[in-house]
């Protein structure tokens, strides 16, 4: 009769320390913290800058009645959107001359400037003002309409050039920072998100490019 009794009590020894491990509710995980910018924003923010165009309204443009919306862009579709939401046009027909605001970066300490092609594209002028507010003429070296790139050149040596990333690596989910000059405000910073790579606009004849879900306002394009 006591050897039973015994051999119950070591169970119940042996099944305490058990119950006791698995009542124990998990530890949660450390909370990812957000990212902080700051370091990124200073090591890149001397290299952006700020943009000013002028344009000359061709006169076959201007033969236009006032009020009547210029022709869509049908060949370039892409183009069009950002002629009709980023750039700036005369309010009357005539040889005025209109301004428009961009953003760009550069890309090299001799003074290559990466830009958008329909910031710079049909510019009679273009004044590059550096972090410092120092003013430059530049000179644009090549404009890629198909992707919406064009390379500006001022003369500089040892400028801040910013670093030039693999795109290959990117992944949806990732954090953005951009920096630019909405509306004319040089300088700022909005922060989102990688939405998507490798996107075709819908005719599908263009290069794939990422989407980024992050601020960016007129000015800020470049």
């Amino acid at each position: 009769m006591r050897r039973p009794r015994r051999l119950l009590q070591l169970f119940v020894l042996l099944a305490l320390p058990l119950c006791s491990v698995a009542a124990t509710p998990a530890r949660p995980a450390d909370p990812q913290p957000l990212p902080d910018f700051r370091k990124l924003v200073k090591q890149n923010e001397p290299a952006v800058v700020n943009i000013s165009s002028t344009q000359t309204p061709s006169r076959q443009s201007s033969a236009r009645s006032p009020g009547l919306p210029e022709p869509p862009n049908k060949e370039n579709p892409y183009l069009e959107f950002f002629r009709r939401f980023f750039q700036e046009r005369p309010e009357l027909p005539g040889d005025r001359q209109s301004n428009s605001l961009g953003s760009g970066f550069i890309i090299s300490p001799d003074g290559y400037i990466l830009t958008n092609a329909h910031v710079a594209q049909d510019a009679d002028k273009i004044i590059v003002r550096l972090i410092d507010q120092r003013e430059r003429p530049a000179k644009v070296i090549g404009v890629d309409e198909l992707t919406d790139v064009a390379v500006l050149k001022i003369e500089g040596e040892s400028l801040p050039a910013v670093k030039i990333g693999d795109s290959d690596t990117l992944e949806v989910g990732e954090w953005v920072l951009a920096i630019g000059s909405p509306f004319g405000l040089e300088h700022t910073a909005t922060q989102g998100i990688v939405s998507a790579v490798g996107r075709n606009l819908p005719s599908g004849t263009y290069l794939p490019f990422n989407q980024r879900e992050v601020a960016v306002n007129p000015g800020s394009s470049g």
